[in-house]
């Protein structure tokens, strides 16, 4: 009798701490499945364009409906959790990001997969900001909640790459269908459990930035247009320099309703901070560059190379490797070397891998000209990452933190649309050239591989010099004396400060 009383009093005294891990194991399924699909399709994208009849340059909407619904609601969805309640909102999220992911697989038209998209991004945006403030809130400060954080930023930095190797598995052995279907029965489990496991946190009053969120939004997502449309139609075409001039009044009016808004869903005070800034600017141009790679390689490695979606999805393991072992590498070495000395290693690397790449022809092998550049970039951005994101949070008042932590997630998402934006555009305006001047002596198809390559080389080539303006940001504007050790991890009764933070 004495035994069973002790073993009942030891499971009742674990049980608070068994809810706590089946609550972390959920919101990181999640968060996981969410920053997958910021990848996972590129190695599906040559299936979708000849399922759904993409062009080359409308493909690029496969990834920027995404990103961009992503990027511009995510500090939206950081204040409607704590408005509304950041569980209520995490499950409206995931609901959302469930029922369009069924929808995409389903898709039967282009148009009617980017609206999938579209709504995922949405979903995303409102379930990713509420992951890290539910677990901030649901465990209690010291080691319990620096393990929790510890496996979040696991996930966070092994979750992109990861989804290029995912991508290419499910293609080869299902369809590129179920890259979207896949997260259907992950969706249905997390709004079964979450409910069970998952506390609700108190409501915090607050107003919604509608006005703020959808300029910025509808801004940027013309700007986009008007790159991809001028890939198609050329520079000149009225519809892309249209879409240029309504972006223009968009931001305009979104830095107007900003600077006068009471509770501004951008806190312009943010950049006031010339580090700060050009911390924001170097994230916004190395992930330009970096989505490029993803989306030219995948479709190099297929349709140039002839890898199948597997090979090509395995064929990034060099960049995840390299990228997540800097990543842990370089928290040891800014102490030793400097956050700004350590940035300037790293972008080295970086412009070498993206210069190297820039020189792919039909001929290139993987071993001889794609390998390398993979190891190379995932050092340097490897390196990169961890002291510009201490760049970026450095010296920022508790009651923004939130909004600076959202800031860095908004940049790596508008920063992909609008790089991959331009990429694709020049990347257009490459292979048209080519076309027009075709090679003389070869074949139909060895003159379609020679066009994409010529396209992507030049596209890899801006790549790298968005690199160099990174460099350049960094050495002109970021200074030393401002990277302060961070602020500790965040306290529960910090509601602003944790409602915003996380994404992808």
């Amino acid at each position: 009798m004495s035994s069973l009383r002790t073993r009942a009093a030891r499971t009742r005294a674990a049980s608070p701490s068994s809810r706590a891990g089946v609550a972390l194991a959920v919101m990181l399924s999640a968060q996981l499945m969410i920053i997958l699909d910021a990848t996972v399709v590129n190695i599906a994208l040559p299936h979708i364009l000849t399922s759904l009849q993409f062009s080359r340059t409308s493909l690029s909407w496969v990834m920027n409906a995404y990103t961009l619904t992503f990027g511009g609601l995510l500090l939206l969805g950081g204040r409607a959790g704590d408005i509304l309640g950041r569980r209520r909102v995490f499950l409206a999220g995931i609901g959302l990001f469930t029922l369009a992911s069924l929808v995409g697989g389903l898709s039967t038209s282009a148009g009617m997969l980017l609206a999938a998209r579209a709504a995922q991004g949405a979903g995303g945006a409102l379930a990713a900001p509420a992951v890290l403030a539910l677990i901030v809130s649901g465990f209690a400060e010291g080691r319990e909640r620096t393990r929790a954080l510890g496996i979040y930023m696991g996930v966070i930095t092994g979750g992109s790459s990861l989804g290029l190797v995912l991508g290419g598995v499910i293609t080869e052995w299902l369809s590129w269908r179920w890259v979207l279907f896949i997260n259907v029965p992950i969706g249905i489990a997390v709004l079964a459990i979450a409910p069970l496991f998952v506390a609700e946190t108190p409501r915090q009053p607050g107003r919604f930035d509608l006005a703020g969120a959808v300029t910025s939004t509808a801004g940027v997502a013309l700007l986009v247009y008007g790159f991809v449309r001028a890939a198609a139609s050329g520079w000149g075409d009225h519809l892309a320099l249209g879409a240029f001039g309504a972006a223009v009044v968009l931001l305009a009016a979104f830095l107007g309703i900003e600077s006068r808004a009471r509770q501004p869903i951008t806190p312009l005070r943010l950049f006031a901070d010339v580090s700060r800034s050009g911390s924001f600017v170097t994230r916004l141009l190395l992930i330009a560059g970096m989505f490029g790679v993803f989306y030219f390689l995948t479709q190099f490695l297929q349709e140039v190379i002839g890898f199948s979606p597997l090979r090509a999805g395995v064929a990034f393991l060099p960049l995840t490797v390299a990228l997540f072992g800097m990543s842990r590498t370089a928290p040891r070495l800014m102490p030793r070397l400097g956050a700004k000395p350590l940035m300037i290693a790293g972008m080295l690397p970086a412009i070498a891998s993206l210069a190297w790449l820039s020189q792919v022809s039909p001929a290139t092998g993987y071993w001889s000209g794609v390998f390398g550049p993979m190891v190379l970039l995932g050092i340097g951005m490897g390196l990169v990452f961890v002291p510009l994101t201490t760049a970026s949070l450095a010296g920022v008042a508790p009651a923004d933190s939130g909004a600076a932590s959202s800031m860095v997630n908004v940049m790596q998402q508008v920063g992909g649309s609008l790089g991959l934006a331009v990429l694709v555009a020049v990347f257009g305006t490459a292979s048209q050239n080519a076309h027009q001047h075709p090679v003389p002596g070869l074949s139909a198809t060895a003159q379609g591989q020679q066009v994409l390559a010529h396209g992507m080389a030049t596209a890899f080539g801006v790549a790298a010099i968005l690199n160099v303006a990174s460099l350049l940001v960094i050495l002109a504007l970021i200074r030393t004396r401002k990277l302060a050790p961070q602020r500790p991890p965040l306290r529960a009764d910090e509601p602003v400060a944790a409602s915003s933070s996380g994404g992808a």
